[in-house]
């Protein structure tokens, strides 16, 4: 049986695979072995179908990164294996696949990221006020400030067009960009957690 979920599923993987402005409805159907009635029976059109599969995949990050905060020791780690996953994810995505949507469809991974209660700066705003609580980071952090740094330094580590792959390993970016920036704000307490950790800011696929 074809239902929603298995659409959002399989809509999502051929989205990631290939990028969105060569999906078409046509060829998500051919890879579902159904009809455009059975698609068009719970979506709209594509944009609603897309808009469907980044609220899914959304709400799946969020978990895992609650998931990775819960079982981290501090906030060190935490970022740490985060930041693994979030490299990960961009080596797994097809780099059109976001590129397509700020170009074809502006305003859709924001509206999506909202819609999931703008959870990364919110994490990351936690993390922060816990590093400051257990003597990480330095006390006079501006966290909100903070917040929205990391989470652009993030997305500059995944820029290709400024750092095209064949020239810039996500490791060599991470450790010009990051954990640079991670050190200006720790302790010595901090900065001593970081350079026992620093493995885990080295990603291998």
């Amino acid at each position: 049986m074809i239902t929603k979920e298995l659409i959002i599923e399989t809509a999502t993987k051929l989205f990631m695979q290939h990028g969105v402005k060569t999906m078409t409805i046509e060829r998500i159907v051919k890879e579902l072995r159904t009809s455009k009635r059975t698609i068009y029976s719970h979506f709209e059109d594509k944009v609603t179908l897309l808009s469907a599969c980044l609220d899914v995949y959304n709400a799946q990050v969020r978990e895992e990164n609650e998931e990775v905060i819960k079982s981290s020791d501090n906030v060190i780690e935490a970022m740490g294996h985060l930041h693994q996953k979030i490299v990960r994810r961009s080596y797994l995505i097809n780099p059109n696949f976001f590129s397509d949507i700020i170009h074809y469809y502006p305003g859709l991974l924001t509206e999506s990221y909202q819609r999931n209660g703008n959870y990364a700066h919110k994490q990351l705003i936690r993390l922060a006020q816990e590093g400051i609580k257990d003597g990480i980071f330095e006390k006079d952090m501006d966290v909100e400030v903070v917040g929205k740094t990391v989470l652009n330094l993030l997305k500059l580590l995944k820029d290709n067009e400024k750092f095209p792959v064949t020239e810039f390993s996500k490791e060599r970016l991470t450790f010009a960009i990051m954990v640079p920036y991670l050190r200006g704000l720790c302790t010595s307490k901090g900065i001593e957690l970081l350079h026992i950790q620093q493995e885990l800011f080295k990603v291998t696929i």
